[in-house]
């Protein structure tokens, strides 16, 4: 019994501790995420199940998409660490992704059964998916440092800031050429 005890408890620690390099650790962002994952699947069940198109075969395609979000996140986790040497760039920006991605899925759940949803929820699930950047940890102030209150400087290619320092867009996409670029008239 006691070599069952051992065999196991050194498997789970094993398994952990490569889950746990893979991810990057279990830090506040990869709980979060979890526990919005486990809740967007419980909730897609209840709501499948209300609504009468529980399948079998969709649960698993669930499954599957959930160990892709992990699988995702551990990625970005081994190129932050790895190949950027960023220390959490790409991993952290991979879990806000998910986070409004799943905490949206959620609120579809309630919906589908018929709960009213706070559109204060609504909207700020919608902001976090449109601008991860804007989360609990990004000021968006001006710097302390700055007694005038300015605020700091907007960073090329910034999508909200009127004048983007980017180069145009052609119609299709790409970036102009200076030679191409479309001249202003006085």
């Amino acid at each position: 019994m006691r070599t069952a005890w051992t065999v196991s408890h050194t498997l789970f620690t094993t398994i952990g501790g490569i889950v746990g390099w893979f991810l990057g650790g279990a830090d506040g962002f990869l709980l979060a995420l979890v526990t919005l994952v486990a809740i967007d699947y419980a909730t897609g069940v209840i709501a499948a199940f209300a609504t009468g198109e529980l399948s079998s075969s969709v649960g698993f395609r669930g499954i599957a998409r959930k160990v892709m979000i992990f699988a995702l996140v551990g990625l970005a986790n081994i190129l932050d660490v790895h190949v950027l040497g960023e220390g959490g760039v790409l991993r952290t920006a991979t879990i806000f992704f998910y986070l409004a991605n799943e905490g949206l899925s959620i609120v579809e759940n309630a919906a589908r059964i018929g709960l009213p949803v706070p559109d204060k929820l609504r909207d700020a699930l919608a902001t976090i998916t449109q601008h991860p950047a804007r989360g609990r940890h990004a000021y968006t102030g001006p710097p302390v440092n700055d007694p005038a209150g300015d605020p700091p400087p907007t960073p090329p290619g910034d999508s909200d800031s009127p004048e983007s320092t980017q180069p145009p867009r052609s119609s299709a996409g790409g970036f102009l050429a200076p030679e191409n670029t479309p001249k202003e008239t006085p």
